[in-house]
């Protein structure tokens, strides 16, 4: 009788521990508007996108004029001379995309300055948030500013090597 109340006891107490995992809700989007750093980050990035953004602007006006130009005179040039000022439009054009690419693609001028500005404002906001976690003993937090989001999970939760031991990868 006593075996049982102690092992009854200890699925008790195994199964409330399983369903005692603390959680949180937080919303980074209006932490990160509430911010005045922030704010001031975000107009300055702005500031810079606008910059580049007319100076692609001004780019395409002038090659869409050489085009224009192109087409008006193509009837009166030499086959050499046609080549020659459609060698120079797609070099242009190649000159622009590369010049969209450098300012605006993937690692490109606005993705470094994103990350010199926001970056440690947003590695503060995380700091805190574990911080909190730490203080509060959650073992998640999660971010509903963008759907929901798993911002902090207590790494003992974590079971990917449990999954990859059970599929056999090593």
């Amino acid at each position: 009788m006593k075996k049982i109340l102690v092992i009854a006891g200890c699925i008790f107490m195994l199964a409330f521990s399983a369903s005692a995992q603390r959680y949180a809700v937080i919303d980074s989007k209006y932490i990160l508007d509430k911010i005045p750093e922030y704010k001031e980050a975000q107009k300055t990035l702005d500031q810079f996108s606008e910059k580049w953004q007319q100076e692609i602007d001004q780019k395409q006006a002038a090659m869409d004029k050489m085009y224009k130009d192109y087409d008006a005179e193509q009837v009166m040039l030499s086959d050499v001379l046609k080549k020659k000022r459609e060698d120079e439009l797609y070099n242009k054009e190649k000159e622009l995309r590369d010049l969209q690419k450098k300012r605006f693609g993937f690692e490109g001028d606005l993705f470094k300055k994103r990350q010199e500005l926001i970056k440690p404002i947003q590695d503060k906001v995380y700091n805190a948030v574990q911080k909190l976690a730490a203080e509060k003993q959650y073992d998640f937090i999660l971010d509903k500013s963008e759907g929901i989001t798993v911002i902090f999970a207590d790494p003992k939760l974590d079971k990917s090597a449990d999954i990859l031991r059970n599929l056999g990868v090593k």
